[in-house]
């Protein structure tokens, strides 16, 4: 017998289906030569630091060195109880899997074709202690055809040992640092009131430096000078090449330039310029454009793009690439042909030009997976966040495979009683992909064409050189610096491919991306994590730090423990791991050099915690409002009563309807009894809707519509 394991049970089934293993057994898919069963993402990981003896958090228990690393199974945490337990259902999965792996003749790998799928078979096979020979299932889509080619292609199980040792050696890196600097900083504060990450904590860094550079900005006022023109009937403005520091100075200047009523031409410049299609989404570049577009966190974009790879409507979505090679490319036409038939976008689709642009064919640029891409499942129907995810995926694809948009520019040069003012007009003669989606905002597709202090005409007059033109009006405007703005998920994504640098470039941010923050599967999860262990909190679309987010990077800042820049780094020798650039021992004795040095560097900080612990704990102080008695707390799915030993049994789950409430949501309703008003709520037929929560007499939560159905 062939034993199949897949990630998850949705995924199983796709995979059963094909094989013909459709007879339902308790755990698995029987059928034919093939049993086909599944994990629950990770079923089996590192030990928590009571199993090596280190039980009590103190500063001679630190650092940590596990001298190997052992596994158990996965373990959940009860906020009430404030424990870790074994769940059941895993402990049963596990023993399921284990007397299918014992009879196999051969284990089938079906987990996500990336580090963390061969992470979660290869732990569950070093726990179960398996020795089966074992081959590897590598697609990027689960379309039948796609599960068919991959079965006829098994690879060698040895050929991924080294994706599977930079997988274990990012999980072992995140253990030894965040275990060891969380203990050593709560140690040092006399509070568990601390968590620090290898990602987690540089990603903090960023959103609370953005944040305190933006509220500490003080912005200047400059002034701009504008002349408005026509010519034949045809209004149009320039504006100085000069600004200017003070007023006086700035309208001694525009009373020159209005000395005249006439304007002469100094030289015309007509140039045609062609703007390139974009690139094909990585699952970063998705998330970033579904926030801009949508206000979609990072997490629903993954969820809804992971819920149509599974429908098979879409290729593997947790890619970190934006190119595909030539075999993919292939297939294109094919998928054009599927469009067709789309409500949306089957007009574009209809209108590809006959040769299709090659920007996004690169071969030697494709990671695990290749860019995002549909298949040739046209869907029918969707829930609203997988129709949006399914149809940005679908027009980025016609855009990338589509013509450049061609504008002709057109700069012309005058002066105004001896003022040099510069007008510039722009006009698409070929709109190429920019036909795709348009009359629709997109950050990427809608790009600004000219600065702000010298806005492109819509479209300039003949102008020849050495003509006057009528000058009809003029202006002295004030204008003010801005600060760079508080991050929102779609700038920290970015912030987080590039380990923190602002690079706007395209090309410059695919040249950084192995150096960045997390991978394109994992950054998500990291800004979750943030938001539910209240160090970020969402206000509208901004990522802002709370009082205890702040606290923390005042104490980190400047160290190691919070450099992007490093982390990046060791995102990139994780990369190095997987293919062959270094070896695994090599990497992981850096880390337990870092581990031990940050451990003593934050156990220093004694006095200095005090009053930080003491704030940060008042920022989180909330009396039950049934008990009375006790403060309420965050656990990982539920705001509890600290007063749960007295019988109270308060609770407000972390996400109602679909959407996952802020602190500051917590605070009205525990305060006020009901919130302000909040959107993004879905219904059980995937709506959305907004609504006010209340809490009624008995603290149960209901939804306020107003006067909407």
């Amino acid at each position: 017998m062939k034993v199949v394991i897949a990630e998850k049970p949705s995924v199983a089934r796709s995979i059963a289906a094909v094989l013909h293993a459709t007879n339902k057994r308790d755990g698995y898919l029987q059928g034919g030569a093939y049993a086909v069963t599944w994990a629950f993402g990770h079923l089996v990981t590192l030990c928590e630091p009571d199993h090596y003896g280190w039980v009590k958090w103190t500063k001679e228990t630190l650092p940590m060195l596990p001298e190997n690393f052992d596994l158990q199974p996965a373990h959940r945490y009860d906020p009430v109880k404030k424990e870790s337990k074994v769940d059941p259902g895993i402990s049963k999965q596990l023993e399921i899997i284990k007397q299918l792996f014992i009879q196999a003749e051969l284990i089938i790998v079906a987990t996500d074709a990336g580090r963390e799928g061969e992470l979660i078979f290869r732990y569950i096979y070093e726990y179960l202690n398996i020795r089966k020979p074992f081959k590897r299932l590598w697609i990027s889509s689960l379309t039948d055809k796609a599960i068919q080619d991959g079965f006829r292609s098994l690879q060698d199980g040895s050929k991924y040992d080294k994706l599977y040792y930079a997988a274990k050696a990012r999980s072992e890196a995140d253990w030894l640092v965040g275990m060891n600097a969380t203990r050593a900083l709560s140690v040092a504060a006399g509070k568990s009131l601390f968590s620090i990450g290898r990602v987690q904590t540089p990603t903090l860094a960023i959103v609370c430096s953005r944040f305190l550079d933006n509220q500490n900005f003080k912005p200047k006022a400059y002034y701009v000078l504008r002349i408005d023109l026509s010519k034949n009937a045809q209004a149009f403005s320039a504006y100085g090449v000069t600004n200017y520091e003070q007023r006086e100075k700035a309208q001694e200047v525009l009373r020159l330039a209005v000395s005249t009523d006439k304007a002469i031409v100094t030289s015309v410049e007509k140039n045609e310029v062609s703007e390139a299609v974009p690139l094909l989404f990585d699952l970063t570049s998705l998330q970033q454009e579904a926030n801009k577009k949508f206000g979609l966190s990072a997490d629903e974009t993954l969820k809804a793009a992971q819920s149509l790879y599974e429908k098979t409507y879409i290729t593997y979505p947790r890619t970190g690439s934006r190119f595909i090679g030539d075999d993919v490319f292939a297939e294109v036409p094919s998928l054009i042909s599927v469009a067709k038939g789309h409500a949306k976008y089957g007009v574009a689709a209809s209108s590809m030009p006959a040769i299709l642009n090659r920007r996004s064919v690169n071969a030697s640029k494709v990671t695990d997976h290749h860019a995002l891409l549909i298949t040739d499942h046209l869907p029918k129907e969707l829930s609203g966040d997988e129709e949006r995810i399914y149809d940005l995926v679908l027009s980025r694809m016609l855009e990338a495979f589509h013509d450049n948009s061609i504008s002709d520019k057109t700069v012309a040069n005058l002066d105004s009683g001896g003022i040099p003012f510069k007008a510039t007009g722009s006009v698409i003669k070929h709109k190429g992909w920019r036909s795709v989606r348009e009359g629709e905002k997109s950050e990427e597709s809608q790009r600004e064409q000219s600065s702000e202090d010298n806005p492109d005409n819509s479209q300039l007059p003949e102008l020849r050189q050495g003509e006057r033109v009528q000058r009809t009006g003029a202006e002295c405007m004030e204008k003010f610096t801005r600060p760079k703005p508080i991050h929102t998920e779609a700038s920290l994504l970015k912030a987080m491919e590039t380990a923190g640098k602002d690079i706007e470039d395209e090309a410059a941010r695919e040249a950084m991306k192995d150096c960045g923050l997390g991978t394109p599967a994992t950054r998500a999860a990291i800004i979750e994590t943030l938001l539910n262990r209240s160090y970020i909190e969402k206000q509208k679309k901004k990522l802002v730090p709370t009082p205890k987010g702040l606290a923390t990077y005042e104490l980190v800042k400047g160290k190691p423990v919070s450099s992007a820049v490093l982390t990046g780094q060791w995102e990139k020798k994780l990369s190095d791991i997987g293919s062959g650039g270094i070896a695994y021992a090599e990497f992981m004795m850096e880390i337990k050099e870092y581990a031990a040095t940050v451990s003593s560097e934050l156990l220093s900080f004694g006095a200095s915690l005090a009053s930080v612990a003491t704030d940060s704990a008042q920022a989180d102080n909330l009396a039950c409002p049934k008990c009375k008695k006790g403060t309420i707390r965050k656990g990982e799915k539920n705001y509890w009563c600290t007063g749960y030993k007295d019988g109270c049994d308060f609770k407000i789950w972390l996400e109602i309807a679909g959407k996952k409430l802020s602190e500051a949501n917590v605070k009205q309703l525990v305060q006020k009894r009901k919130t302000s008003l909040i959107k993004g709520f879905k219904s059980k037929a995937s709506n959305d809707f907004e609504a006010v929560l209340k809490m009624d007499d008995t603290y149960k939560l209901t939804f306020d519509l107003g006067n909407k159905k």
